[in-house]
């Protein structure tokens, strides 16, 4: 099964972009960030002709969040449940469409357009941490569970300093900060695995070049869009790559598609864990 997510930064701008990347790839899920339309107005149409169920969480101009996929999708739900986490409840985020998860093929697929955080000094920045907070106790609770999880999209995180083109730079600023890192590892807690580490743990591999400054024809570029999977799935991962491609196109996305492959042929056999391998953040 081939999972991909991918900020596209306006479906309908970046429409003809998507379908013709499909096509070419022929991913079974595709977990979209900031489509940037009510979900009345989302072009389903195209990828129904194309053999996929939609689930959409969107709103007019900002954020919104998208599950394509060749298997309907199950119980879905839109935005956290109820949190509690530092005392604050998930009304608070419901203006901001960021989230959505639903069951396919026996694994529990979360879809999250993390907040940016403008800067460190900033209200939003401060949302950032709450909202991470938050998706953290969503995560507790499906853990309890006992579910599998791929957990993908824009985090807004460079995890660490090989995550950046220039850390000397960036580091200890938005999107670089400890306070960010630790939010992100405090919802990871050791339970998920970074998939492109298991394959690539060394610098220079990005899936997100500003528009400014020929960031993506000079590689200046950062890593924060992430698959994230149960460790219980790592002996089902075949590989995770970025693929820059799209990048290149006229108009694209600043963002590139990121993409899995697990054999879920076997989901209910007991898996084999090999701690010692796996790479944490």
């Amino acid at each position: 099964m081939l999972i991909a997510t991918w900020n596209v930064n306006s479906i309908r701008i970046r429409l003809s972009q998507i379908i013709d990347w499909i096509n070419q790839v022929n991913p079974d899920i595709l977990c979209l960030q900031e489509t940037k339309v009510m979900d009345d107005n989302f072009p389903v149409e195209p990828f129904e002709q194309l053999g996929y169920s939609l689930e959409v969480y969107g709103q007019k101009s900002y954020n919104g969040v998208a599950i394509i996929s060749k298997i309907k999708p199950e119980n879905v739900k839109k935005g956290f449940n109820d949190c509690n986490e530092s005392n604050q409840n998930s009304e608070i985020f419901l203006d901001q469409k960021r989230l959505i998860s639903a069951d396919i093929n026996g694994i529990k697929i979360i879809n999250v357009y993390v907040p940016n955080g403008s800067s460190l000094e900033s209200n939003k920045f401060e949302y950032k941490i709450n909202w991470l907070n938050c998706l953290s106790s969503f995560l507790d609770e499906q853990e309890k569970k006992g579910e599998l999880i791929c957990l993908m999209g824009d985090f807004n995180i460079a995890p660490s300093n090989l995550d950046i083109h220039n850390p000397k730079k960036y580091e200890g600023g938005i999107m670089a900060s400890e306070i960010e890192r630790n939010a992100l590892n405090n919802v990871l807690k050791k339970r998920f695995i970074d998939s492109f580490r298991i394959f690539e743990q060394n610098a220079g591999h990005w899936s997100w070049w500003d528009y400014r400054n020929n960031a993506f024809e000079l590689n200046k570029g950062w890593r924060i869009d992430h698959i994230y999977i149960s460790k219980e799935l790592k002996s089902k991962l075949k590989s995770c790559v970025i693929d820059c491609s799209p990048r290149g196109n006229l108009r694209p996305s600043d963002h590139a598609p990121v993409m899995i492959e697990l054999n879920l042929n076997d989901i209910n056999e007991d898996f084999f864990e090999d701690e010692d391998n796996f790479f944490e953040i």
